[in-house]
């Protein structure tokens, strides 16, 4: 991943608890446990699921449905596990049955959140698109994320990349969508280059990129391959934010 958070570094459970400040009431209050390990961890980390009326376990990823939460840590391995082991029904303490394919119906959700999320970012003014104009951001440390176009040429996002590698922190990058993706949720023709600038917007759809790279790579397998001089972790997270 290009992406290390050190708010979660390798530093022991004990010297947390020593080093840490207290958490704030506000703080507390968006923290959750995870109903497959017990673990409580912020909301961002996990995905939210609620009881259809029809007894099926629905992904709640606004947080907004009605009825109980029940949170999952967001990686296809836990949500796998929680409806593999009916962890849901066991929270819930009501008969519920979670779909086979339920990682895949938030991977689906979180895709389609991200584009959604582009989209509004353009229309008020926190999206860049065009290779001059990324180039440009990028340059004036305003790009917070690279969204580059999956089946976009080599040789344009290899030039944004070797640029970006001289920022620090360096932006994300994620290449999930193709040109005909992004240009529908940008109301654009041809969009290769697009630079998510620097921002509360940014930070927000962060939040949804994290919890994506937990379903599926943030880039395409081949790009792995290329002799890209920008160091970056294999789901296109900066190494600042993992």
């Amino acid at each position: 991943m290009w992406f290390v958070d050190h708010q979660y570094g390798a530093c022991g459970a004990q010297e947390i608890a020593l080093s840490a400040p207290a958490k704030t009431h506000a703080q507390a209050s968006r923290e959750r446990r995870d109903v497959v390990t017990g673990e409580v961890m912020d909301e961002a980390r996990l995905v939210r699921f609620v009881a259809g009326p029809d007894g099926q376990v629905v992904p709640d990823l606004a947080r907004k449905l009605p009825g109980r939460g029940i949170w999952v840590a967001a990686d296809r391995a836990s949500v796998a596990t929680a409806a593999k082991k009916n962890l849901f029904a066991r929270s819930a303490k009501a008969p519920l049955k979670a779909a086979a394919d339920l990682p895949d119906q938030v991977e689906r959700l979180l895709k389609g959140r991200l584009l959604s999320g582009l989209g509004l970012a353009r229309r008020s003014g926190d999206l860049t698109s065009g290779f001059e104009k990324v180039s440009s951001a990028i340059s004036s440390g305003k790009a917070a994320w690279l969204i580059e176009a999956s089946d976009g040429a080599a040789d344009g996002r290899r030039k944004l990349l070797s640029q970006a590698r001289r920022q620090s922190p360096p932006p994300g990058l994620v290449g999930l969508f193709d040109a005909a993706e992004l240009g529908l949720a940008l109301g654009l023709e041809n969009v290769i280059h697009t630079a998510f600038l620097a921002g509360r917007a940014a930070e927000r759809w962060a939040q949804d990129v994290r919890r994506l790279a937990g379903f599926c790579p943030l880039l395409p397998e081949d790009w792995r391959e290329e002799p890209v001089e920008a160091k970056r972790e294999p789901n296109g997270l900066p190494p600042n934010l993992v």
